[in-house]
């Protein structure tokens, strides 16, 4: 089954935990604190892999995690670093952002990697606290937290030209005769129902040819799985455009080559600027007088025209010649660059607002939320009061109490981080009414 696209979440590690640790050894009076760093958390790698044809593998595995950094330990010894978790994926694939629709990455060639996902930080040991002040730290930071993203993979067949045309129109035996693929061949409509590709070799040369399932009226719409199909044909660098010149089928060849044309030129993604050479197929079943009639009407428009009976190798040699003379000036070249809307991980990502507090009210309560908060909180040990004045300063430090005076705090009220409430108290106006007091005793 060939599979080209595919919905995965990914997971990076998070980041091990600071250690709280003290030195106790003989003979080492006030050994002071000794607590190691935590390891830093996997990262989620995706990674093109030219031995890949499809996205089948993501069909039965949906969700992607790395590992996990190391808690850190006494003897200022690091936790161990995450594991990475490398996903190979097609060259070819596109990796798109759910939630902002962006696209994080185009794999194109076969070694193309990038970072989807960041490990979190580890955190930092108790050694990393102490200063002149504070000489015993009773406690250490909590390990970064994890990226977690819902992603698709759309995979864009790579390949040097594209056969496009009407259902039954000779593409699949086109591709047989001409290289070793031996796609499904049957006198009905759509016997090819995904994409096949093939190499063809001529004068110690070659490229790669795709055949295209046949696209239909109204196939840029999505009509007959249209955008499917169209989107592979972004890939390649020209196209032969097969036409059933006998009108086998029923219809005219003229039609047939403007209506597939018309699909081309409407699906965008300059389909219709690459350049199309034309295959005009069952010669073996028309008229010379046929054959004449759209040769003229297609040399009209400017394109080459070569007649062929592809079931019997005839004519097929003189049409791939003209396609490998045709890459290879376009070879020469410089390849247009697919234009996407690209994620920005520095604007997007987990690091934007990481530092950020975000202050909100549920009632009388003044709730306080951020990632960076909720690290500090996480790594808080409430039994240490140095560990809550850490705490404290930290919020302080990134303005966060005075715009909580500016919408209204006052001395007992409360303030809520996660699932734990504290009351507010102001020491600055505690200790003017202590000295209104004493003026009044006075």
């Amino acid at each position: 089954m060939f599979v080209d696209r595919a919905k995965i979440t990914i997971r990076s590690g998070k980041g091990g935990n600071g250690s709280v640790s003290f030195r106790r050894e003989p003979f080492v009076p006030q050994g002071g604190p000794d607590g190691g760093d935590g390891g830093k958390g996997g990262d989620i790698v995706i990674r093109a892999d030219e031995g890949l044809r499809t996205l089948m593998d993501f069909r039965y595995k949906r969700k992607y995690e790395a590992e996990n950094g190391e808690d850190g330990k006494k003897k200022k010894c690091f936790g161990k670093k995450g594991a990475d978790l490398v996903i190979r994926v097609p060259a070819g694939t596109v990796v798109i952002d759910d939630a902002s629709g962006k696209v994080m990455k185009d794999l194109v060639h076969h070694g193309d990697s990038f970072v989807a996902a960041k490990g979190g930080k580890g955190g930092k040991g108790n050694v990393n606290f102490k200063n002149s002040v504070r000489q015993a730290p009773n406690f250490a930071e909590a390990g970064g937290l994890a990226q977690e993203r819902q992603i698709t993979l759309i995979l864009k067949l790579i390949a040097d030209v594209g056969l496009v045309g009407f259902p039954n129109v000779g593409k699949s035996t086109l591709l047989s005769v001409s290289t070793s693929a031996d796609p499904k061949i049957a006198n009905y409509h759509f016997t090819t129902i995904t994409p096949n590709l093939g190499v063809v070799s001529m004068y110690d040369q070659s490229f790669i040819m795709a055949d295209i399932p046949g696209l239909i009226e109204g196939a840029h719409t999505g009509a007959g799985l249209g955008l499917d199909f169209l989107k592979h044909i972004e890939r390649t660098r020209m196209l032969i455009h097969v036409v059933d010149v006998s009108g086998s089928e029923g219809r005219d060849p003229k039609e047939d080559f403007d209506k597939i044309n018309h699909e081309l030129a409407s699906y965008g993604k300059k389909l219709m600027n690459k350049p199309q050479i034309v295959a005009a197929n069952k010669m073996d079943m028309a008229t010379q007088e046929q054959y004449e009639a759209f040769k003229a009407y297609v040399e009209e428009k400017g394109y080459q025209v070569f007649p062929l009976s592809a079931p019997i190798n005839e004519g097929v040699r003189p049409l791939m010649n003209a396609a490998l003379q045709e890459l290879q000036r376009l070879s020469k070249l410089p390849q247009e660059e697919d234009s996407y809307e690209y994620f920005d991980f520095e604007a997007e990502g987990e690091e934007a607002d990481y530092r950020e507090i975000y202050i909100d009210r549920d009632g009388p309560v003044f709730v306080l939320t951020g990632k960076q908060l909720l690290k500090i909180f996480n790594s808080t040990n409430f039994n240490d009061m140095g560990s809550i004045r850490y705490l404290y300063k930290y919020i302080e430090n990134k303005g966060a109490v005075d715009k909580l005076k500016d919408m209204g705090l006052q001395d007992g009220d409360t303030i809520r981080i996660i699932d734990y409430e504290f009351e507010y108290y102001d020491e600055a106006a505690a200790t003017s009414e202590e000295e209104e007091d004493g003026n009044r005793r006075q």
